[in-house]
Protein backbone atom coordinates (compact mmCIF):
# COMPACT_ATOMS: atom_id res chain seq x y z
CA UNK A 1 0.00 0.00 0.00
CA UNK A 2 0.75 3.97 -0.71
CA UNK A 3 1.59 5.69 2.73
CA UNK A 4 -0.09 8.61 0.97
CA UNK A 5 -3.44 6.59 0.95
CA UNK A 6 -3.66 7.55 4.35
CA UNK A 7 -3.36 10.96 4.82
CA UNK A 8 -5.11 12.85 7.11
CA UNK A 9 -5.78 16.30 7.80
CA UNK A 10 -3.16 18.10 10.72
CA UNK A 11 -4.50 17.40 14.02
CA UNK A 12 -5.69 20.57 15.45
CA UNK A 13 -6.25 22.87 18.65
CA UNK A 14 -9.27 22.20 20.98
CA UNK A 15 -11.70 24.42 19.50
CA UNK A 16 -9.57 25.57 16.35
CA UNK A 17 -12.26 23.98 13.60
CA UNK A 18 -14.89 26.51 14.71
CA UNK A 19 -12.95 29.81 14.16
CA UNK A 20 -10.93 28.63 11.32
CA UNK A 21 -12.08 30.02 7.91
CA UNK A 22 -11.59 26.32 5.94
CA UNK A 23 -15.32 26.36 3.98
CA UNK A 24 -15.58 22.91 4.48
CA UNK A 25 -15.93 23.63 8.51
CA UNK A 26 -18.39 26.53 7.48
CA UNK A 27 -20.40 24.17 5.49
CA UNK A 28 -20.60 21.73 8.11
CA UNK A 29 -21.48 23.97 10.89
CA UNK A 30 -23.96 25.60 8.97
CA UNK A 31 -25.85 22.26 7.89
CA UNK A 32 -25.64 21.23 12.06
CA UNK A 33 -26.75 24.50 12.89
CA UNK A 34 -29.94 24.14 10.43
CA UNK A 35 -30.83 20.47 11.80
CA UNK A 36 -30.78 21.57 14.98
CA UNK A 37 -33.15 24.47 14.53
CA UNK A 38 -35.38 22.74 12.36
CA UNK A 39 -35.57 19.47 15.22
CA UNK A 40 -35.85 22.02 18.04
CA UNK A 41 -39.15 24.38 16.00
CA UNK A 42 -40.59 20.30 15.74
CA UNK A 43 -39.85 19.69 19.35
CA UNK A 44 -41.92 23.07 20.29
CA UNK A 45 -44.86 22.37 17.87
CA UNK A 46 -44.74 19.02 20.06
CA UNK A 47 -44.92 20.47 23.25
CA UNK A 48 -47.95 22.84 21.71
CA UNK A 49 -49.79 19.98 20.72
CA UNK A 50 -49.59 17.93 23.89
CA UNK A 51 -50.76 21.08 26.04
CA UNK A 52 -53.75 21.61 23.34
CA UNK A 53 -54.39 17.66 24.00
CA UNK A 54 -54.27 17.11 27.18
CA UNK A 55 -54.93 20.82 28.84
CA UNK A 56 -51.70 20.40 31.02
CA UNK A 57 -48.92 22.48 30.54
CA UNK A 58 -45.15 21.18 30.60
CA UNK A 59 -44.96 19.77 34.08
CA UNK A 60 -48.28 18.54 34.00
CA UNK A 61 -47.49 16.27 30.73
CA UNK A 62 -44.52 15.28 32.42
CA UNK A 63 -46.68 14.43 35.32
CA UNK A 64 -48.87 12.40 32.80
CA UNK A 65 -46.32 10.53 31.55
CA UNK A 66 -44.35 9.64 34.18
CA UNK A 67 -47.85 8.10 35.66
CA UNK A 68 -48.45 6.15 32.52
CA UNK A 69 -44.79 4.91 32.22
CA UNK A 70 -44.86 3.92 35.96
CA UNK A 71 -48.07 2.45 36.67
Amino acid sequence: MDKDQFRYEPLEKFGEGLTTSRPWNIRALTAVEQLNGRVAMLGFVAAILGEVRTGEGMVGQLGLWLRWYLG
